[in-house]
């Protein structure tokens, strides 16, 4: 994984056609949601075009933290373990007030998953894992240089005008999927805006590199003696670069507090010494906001151009991949003639209630972290006094709930039960565990096939055509106890993880009008 790269503005055949070349998918940017999805896609056999305004990956390191479940897409599209290696993996952290610890975390007590809780990798990094991997799949084009500057959203499909520096071209594509960013100019040229809130205080981020002995773990300072009054966040990342998130109150200038003499004096007082190289400084504002929809006719919005969060929690990054993750397996079906194009409209519901459920997580932790009001400044004093001594005050600290995948609950795709045993109902997120035998170690890794998965006894003798059986051998506790398949219970996974139905005892047929609901046909 090479941290910079630029890439060479090359002219297409399009550029050259008679009329428009027509698409079935166009993807609008090559950040992390747009390379996977379509990396995604072109594994399921769909061919995708995908643009961006840059030349080059590398500027910043931007998002760090990947979660358990990014990872798991990951390593279903092949590149979990090559991240794994190069990232800082972690599952631990420490809360502070001032110098005292009020309680530390873990976010992965139980073992039996084959990917950590987190790791901390720069997002250049992981770019450039994903566009090694893009460029080397034969079914995605790949067009630097290449900016969206006219869009006509129609019935059947979207005419584009695209801009690069030998003048403007035409296209169509039956579908244009835009993760071009929190200021996506596809959203600009729809007009369409976001709802939500833009919190006043400002924070500086800070990559610095230096040798240092603090352990791999998330360290959260409410007012630290070294920044009286505000708050403090220390991670680390590979290489020998630490992240530090300082607060610096509403009435901050963006411009000053990024020079180099402002910002190391903080940073000295932070750590007791000047043996540090800044390496990247940036100061932000947080942003909780949404679009109304994500589906808007033969457009479809992903990751930063659809909702925005605060970067506490991880959410930003990890909720896009995970849109990715939910459209991908859908879009297939649907441009493949599969299912009917009304199966999207689950993406719209299921990621819009994701994206409420990770604006509340981030909106509660920056009203902590930044009381607007005496009322919450008076209810965070009173959670902070009282950490240390219950748990119950423990649980309103509130540093940053870290990202988890939403269960769709009430899904359209989902089959409703009686909510029998087990803790995975319908629409929940599946749980890794060990798989006796070849070719899969882990659950997780049978995801690759790109398939819905039947678990249970039997699962091979009632599994219909295109299901992927997966019966537990006699070693398989983990996998047993995690699905309730005692008793010769199964259990549908959908492509992407989450559970469709549960059966109790499981019959061809009903595992047949499942399917048909779980890709739209029912």
């Amino acid at each position: 994984m090479q941290p910079f790269r630029q890439f060479a503005y090359q002219r297409s055949p399009d550029q050259d056609a008679a009329t428009p070349v027509r698409h079935p998918v166009v993807i609008v940017g090559a950040g992390p949601v747009g390379l996977t999805l379509a990396l995604d896609l072109a594994r399921r056999q769909v061919p995708v075009m995908l643009i961006d305004d840059a030349d080059r990956i590398g500027e910043g390191s931007r998002a760090i933290c990947f979660a358990k479940r990014t990872l798991e897409i990951f390593d279903r599209l092949g590149l979990a373990e090559a991240m794994v290696a190069k990232g800082v993996t972690w599952q631990k952290g420490k809360v502070f007030r001032g110098e005292a610890q009020l309680y530390e975390f873990d976010l992965l007590p139980e073992g039996d998953h084959k990917q950590p809780a987190f790791i901390n990798l720069q997002q250049f990094y992981v770019e450039a894992a994903l566009v090694e991997a893009v460029l080397a799949e034969p079914l995605v084009d790949l067009r630097w240089s290449n900016r969206l500057a006219g869009l006509e959203n129609r019935e059947d499909g979207a005419r584009l005008t695209i801009a690069t520096p030998e003048g403007d071209y035409s296209l169509e594509t039956d579908w244009l999927i835009a993760c071009d960013g929190a200021r996506s100019p596809t959203r600009g040229l729809l007009g369409l805006e976001f709802r939500g809130e833009a919190f006043e205080d400002r924070f500086l981020i800070a990559d610095v590199k230096m040798t240092a002995p603090f352990p791999t773990e998330r360290w959260f300072w409410f007012d630290p003696p070294f920044h009286s009054g505000q708050s403090a966040l220390l991670h680390k990342q590979p290489d020998d670069i630490w992240r530090i998130d300082l607060q610096l109150g509403p009435d901050a200038d963006p411009e000053h507090e990024k020079r180099p003499e402002i910002v190391r004096p903080r940073i000295e007082r932070m750590l007791g010494h000047a043996e540090f190289a800044l390496e990247w400084v940036s100061v932000y504002r947080f942003q909780c906001r949404r679009l109304d929809k994500f589906l808007h006719g033969r457009v479809i919005f992903a990751g930063d151009a659809a909702h925005q969060v605060s970067p506490f929690g991880a959410r930003g990054a990890n909720s896009g991949i995970q849109d990715a993750d939910n459209l991908g397996w859908k879009l297939a079906l649907v441009a493949q003639g599969r299912s009917p194009a009304s199966l999207l409209d689950s993406y719209d519901s299921e990621r819009l209630a994701a994206a409420d459920e990770n604006i509340l997580n981030s909106t509660r932790a920056t009203d902590f972290i930044a009381p607007r009001s005496p009322g919450e400044r008076l209810l965070r004093e009173a959670a902070l006094s009282l950490a240390p001594h219950t748990g119950f005050a423990k649980r309103f600290v509130n540093s940053g709930r870290l990202s988890l995948p939403s269960a769709y609950a009430g899904s359209p795709l989902s089959t409703e039960d009686d909510g029998g045993e087990g803790n995975l109902p319908p629409g929940a997120p599946f749980l890794d565990a060990p798989v006796a035998g070849a070719p899969h170690a882990w659950l997780s890794e049978a995801f690759a096939a790109g398939q819905a998965i039947l678990l249970g006894e039997g699962a091979a003798r009632i599994a219909p055509v295109g299901v992927l059986a997966i019966e537990p051998a006699a070693g398989d506790r983990t996998l047993r106890q995690r699905y309730a398949l005692e008793g010769g219970a199964a259990v549908l996974l959908r492509p992407d993880g989450h559970v469709a139905a549960r059966f109790p005892k499981p019959e061809r047929a009903a595992i047949e009008v499942a399917i048909e609901r779980m890709e739209g046909r029912g």
